[in-house]
């Protein structure tokens, strides 16, 4: 009998336990910013400093700013011919092209329907996802028609720590559980918060970051396996393809990352 629980308890344990991801350093590179905004698959930076934004490639440096917007709460550049940048003093997003030129401005507290938002992020064509505060929901929200497509039918209650976007989904991180929706709006999935703090959205899989620790959760996965990094400072982190970057107020850190 002890012999079989044993073997059970075993069997349990090797189901459950993960072996950590291994990364391994690749170039370190000096660049003071304060926010890094994202990086693309040919080594273009997008980051803030002193409220502007910044497009930095190996043969040049573009920028672009408004003061009169006051503070750049957020920006995105998940599709970098449509960057988005929001303001929340003045409840504004601004859509820039690839030479960081405005081609939208879209003022929330001017149009029919008045809308009280706190995040946003890149959707799908002329769409960005926001979070209407006054609702408690999330919206795709067209900036040409400024009409809303789609929102998630149950308010969100709980406080909300991120929010991350591709083409099809969006990943909502709250104080209480991470939630996958689809472009229509729809619950995809959940999963219960065990203190995660920050997400980083990668062809569908995510990396979660927790007291300075980082975790992936694959794409058709419920598993979340530990990043070994070694207690690398991390301030921020991007995942392109099988590439990590982390930065630390003064160097940006770039890993090899495989997963199997």
């Amino acid at each position: 009998m002890k012999y079989a629980l044993f073997l059970f308890l075993g069997f349990t344990i090797s189901m459950y336990a993960q072996n950590p991801i291994e990364i391994t350093l690749v170039k370190q590179t000096k660049l003071k910013a304060d926010t890094i905004v994202g990086i693309d698959n040919f080594g273009t930076i997008f980051y803030t400093k002193l409220n502007t934004i910044y497009k930095k490639n190996k043969s040049e440096t573009i920028s672009y700013n408004n003061l009169q917007l006051g503070e750049l709460t957020s920006a995105n550049s998940f599709n970098p011919l449509k960057i988005n940048l929001f303001y929340q003093e003045l409840n504004t997003a601004i859509i820039l092209d690839n030479r960081l030129a405005e081609i939208f401005k879209i003022d929330f507290s001017s149009i029919n329907n008045y809308k009280n938002v706190s995040h946003t992020s890149t959707g799908f064509d002329n769409t960005i996802w926001i979070f209407n505060q006054d609702t408690q929901r999330l919206e795709v929200f067209d900036y040409k028609t400024k009409t809303t497509k789609a929102q998630t039918l149950k308010p969100i209650d709980s406080p909300i720590l991120d929010l991350k976007s591709n083409y099809n989904y969006s990943y909502l991180l709250t104080k209480e559980e991470l939630i996958i929706y689809n472009y229509f709006g729809s619950v995809v999935k959940k999963i219960k918060n065990d203190g995660y703090t920050k997400l980083v959205e990668n062809n569908e899989s995510l990396f979660l970051l927790k007291d300075n620790n980082l975790f992936y959760l694959g794409k058709d996965s419920k598993d979340i396996i530990p990043i070994k990094t070694d207690n690398i400072l991390i301030q921020q982190f991007f995942v392109i393809n099988e590439t990590l970057y982390i930065y630390n107020d003064e160097t940006l850190q770039e890993f090899q990352i495989k997963i199997k």
